[in-house]
């Protein structure tokens, strides 16, 4: 590992540590040469996964991009940034867990709502209706039913 203050290539460990979730190792360093310390952080490498699109177009798998909409979904509630993290996390460990290097959107999207429907109702009902694509009140008010059903 490079120095960030010097570019020596040599260093040793001087604490490391895993990361809350497991995930991942923090590592404390310090550089040979100069002495300077910096962190790095130790991951497992996973194979890229490719999200088809409705209209059979391909991407890569982008984090951002779940992210973003469940914080979209999630204004003005009382979920924290860490529920977030955690709901994009786990729904990428069930991707990642799939063992196929492919997944449907719409297979995204079904995660993303189950982990909404877990923490708040209200951010589950937004993101069903851009989602299902809601054409009217009628499709708001089915839905509500069906969720107001489940919680009986």
């Amino acid at each position: 590992m490079k120095c960030p203050a010097c570019a020596y290539e040599e260093s040793k460990v001087v604490d490391s540590r895993p990361s809350p979730d497991g995930n991942m190792i923090r590592r404390r360093r310090e550089c040979l040469a100069c002495g300077k310390r910096f962190t790095t952080y130790e991951t497992i490498e996973t194979a890229p996964l490719v999200v088809v699109k409705r209209d059979k177009s391909r991407e890569a798998y982008d984090r951002s991009k779940v992210l973003s909409s469940i914080i979209r979904c999630c204004d003005k509630r009382q979920v924290s940034r860490r529920q977030m993290e955690e709901m994009v996390t786990e729904i990428e460990y069930k991707l990642q867990n799939s063992l196929s290097g492919e997944v449907a959107s719409t297979e995204i999207g079904k995660l993303v709502m189950d982990k909404l429907r877990e923490v708040d109702e209200v951010a589950y009902i937004r993101f069903a209706s851009v989602y299902r694509r809601f054409r009217d009140v009628g499709d708001f008010m089915e839905e509500l039913k069906k969720l107001s059903e489940e919680k009986k």
